[in-house]
């Protein structure tokens, strides 16, 4: 495939799932309800497609994600009775329903009409609610009506996808909080450009991810996406694991090594951890950024040329790690030309159910069960919890449970011990006690001041109102500071 080719079929992508959203939405508007998907019949998957679904106005991409008819009898959900029987379907209330199986959410009533095209359905268009009887006929009549209108551009994207191969979409979810609103329009901005992009975030907040979805939809999709842990690889390792190294360029080195540069040429270069990067290695680094040249270790020839777009990541700040003499400048200044910040999930825990319920879709495929849901007191202890290893924390502890996990709902006792165990009954740490803002503004600062409030003295010669008025504040306020830090008055004048 040529890299217009590729351009062109990355655009159609993301065409395809623009229209397709839009559609969701127009679904969503006319029956007044926050949660909706369109299901596609996937020929060479025997099931229903689901590329995207909205819960609670969050967009969630599904890779992977397949509905299917059961084999043991029991209902397959509404969504494949629709499709089998080519009817629509009105769910009052779930919980008096035969077909009824939960999807992501526990959703207590259902719309769902088939998309008919040439007398036959190719898919489902549904939305539902968390509150029962929140739909009518009506809103059956106005799905049907969207579904016929939408039905000719849902079949193109159903056979471009056929012709092109589902592929594995990176998971990210979108509209999670305000924040990721900001994630997502820089993600859009940058990734069909070639510019160098520099992630931040606690650990575990997505960083990989990011740089996989900026891959996914650059006009690079199709080239390699190589990935180097800066922060696993031993110092003494690192530059020839970058640039490679030649046939007898150090004691061990028997054979040529191609470094990871070369391997990406013509794709993207993603540096996890890109701060734990020695100073020496980050002046060739710059270079290879910069000029688009590499040497490998031990090398007299040439340098070789790379075309490679770099990606970095960080847990660090890397701005004040150059103010400090730990990060070279101009590199830091090349490497985030764009920078995209990740918000940890503690800022947007209002939506920790539905990031729970696609980790638990993962979890049941990836290790063959058949979990429905989260228990009220399993939700409850997850919410509790503070995640400081964030998004990537929530997938474990959920994938534990479902490993645990002996029946249809995860329980409490499911869940990790650190998660279901009240922080008020953890057993104490020998860590010191957490400190506030507070108290650790007047550990670093006190020293200063006080210092600062001796030369001032000296500097008016003890005239306490002198002094008050160079530093900005009455004088009762400098008696109280002078007091608090235990400076002597007897030299003072209070006149």
């Amino acid at each position: 495939m040529t890299a217009r080719n590729a351009d062109d079929e990355v655009l159609h992508a993301a065409a395809v799932e623009s229209l397709e959203r839009r559609i969701v939405q127009l679904a969503l508007e006319r029956t007044q309800s926050r949660n909706g998907a369109i299901f596609l019949w996937d020929t060479k998957e025997q099931g229903l497609v689901a590329h995207f679904h909205i819960v609670e106005d969050v967009v969630l991409d599904l890779p992977g994600a397949v509905l299917r008819g059961r084999s043991d009898g029991r209902p397959g959900g509404i969504a494949l009775w629709v499709m089998d029987h080519n009817q629509p379907y009105l769910c009052p209330d779930s919980r008096e329903d035969a077909h009824y199986t939960m999807y992501f959410l526990d959703v207590r009533s259902i719309a769902a009409v088939p998309i008919p095209w040439q007398g036959r359905p190719i898919g489902v268009l549904s939305v539902s609610s968390q509150q029962p009887h929140a739909f009518t006929p009506a809103h059956l009549d106005e799905l049907e009506s969207l579904a016929a209108s939408s039905a000719k551009f849902l079949r193109r994207a159903q056979l471009s996808r056929a012709r092109h191969g589902q592929g594995r979409r990176p998971f990210l979810i979108k509209g999670l909080s305000p924040e990721w609103l900001d994630v997502e329009r820089r993600i859009e901005h940058v990734s069909p450009t070639d510019a160098p992009v520099l992630i931040q975030g606690e650990s575990g907040t997505g960083k990989e991810l990011v740089a996989h979805a900026i891959h996914f939809n650059s006009g690079r999709a199709e080239k390699p996406f190589v990935v180097v842990n800066c922060a696993a690889i031993p110092e003494s390792m690192l530059e020839s694991t970058l640039f490679g190294h030649v046939r007898g360029a150090f004691t061990g080195a028997t054979h040529t090594r191609l470094g990871e540069f070369k391997k990406a040429d013509g794709g993207i270069l993603f540096l996890d951890e890109v701060g734990e990067l020695a100073l020496p290695l980050q002046a060739k680094l710059l270079r290879a950024v910069e000029q688009g040249e590499i040497q490998p270790l031990g090398s007299n020839a040439p340098p070789e040329r790379v075309d490679v777009r770099l990606i970095g990541a960080t847990h660090r700040d890397l701005s004040v790690m150059a103010r400090e003499g730990r990060f070279r400048e101009d590199l830091y200044y090349r490497l985030s030309v764009v920078t995209i910040d990740l918000p940890p999930l503690r800022r947007y825990k209002h939506n920790l159910e539905v990031l729970a319920g696609i980790f638990l879709q993962q979890a049941n495929r990836q290790h063959g069960k058949d979990i429905q849901r989260l228990s009220p007191a399993a939700l409850a202890a997850l919410r509790a919890h503070e995640y400081p290893g964030n998004v990537r924390e929530l997938r474990n502890i959920i994938e534990h449970a479902v490993v645990m996990s002996s029946g249809e709902e995860i329980r409490a006792e499911d869940l990790p011990r650190s998660v279901r165990t009240p922080p008020a009954t953890q057993a104490p740490r020998t860590a010191l006690p957490e400190r506030t803002l507070a108290d650790l503004r007047e550990e670093w600062m006190a020293p200063q001041e006080k210092r600062y409030l001796v030369e001032l003295l000296e500097g008016t010669q003890g005239n306490v109102r002198r002094a008050a008025a160079r530093a900005g504040v009455n004088p009762v306020t400098l008696y109280r500071l002078l007091h608090r830090h235990g400076i002597a008055l007897e030299r003072a004048v209070r006149s």
